[in-house]
């Protein structure tokens, strides 16, 4: 679907109608923009709200509390330093 777009006095783009539809681009999205060659690639970046990531990872067992966490990450990072992989 090749588009056209102008840039404008203020190095301003507008995304064409079709473009931002079949890619649902709203206002406030955020584009990275990358230049490969003589182009310009752009990628939507998709931010999401962080509720909609809960439950998205598998969990074992659930975590008492931050403490509880923190002291697992110790353990662990002693554990990889007595074996010599830190």
């Amino acid at each position: 679907m090749p588009a056209l777009a102008t840039i404008t006095s203020k190095s301003q783009i507008t995304i064409p109608k079709d473009v931002r539809e079949k890619l649902n681009l709203r206002p406030k999205d955020r584009l990275l923009m990358t230049v490969q060659g003589d182009r310009i690639i752009v990628i939507p970046i998709r931010m999401r709200p962080l509720s909609e990531l809960f439950g998205a990872l598998p969990v074992e067992e659930p975590v008492e509390d931050l403490n509880t966490i923190r002291e697992q990450l110790r353990w662990e990072l002693g554990r990889r330093i007595a074996e010599g992989e830190e």
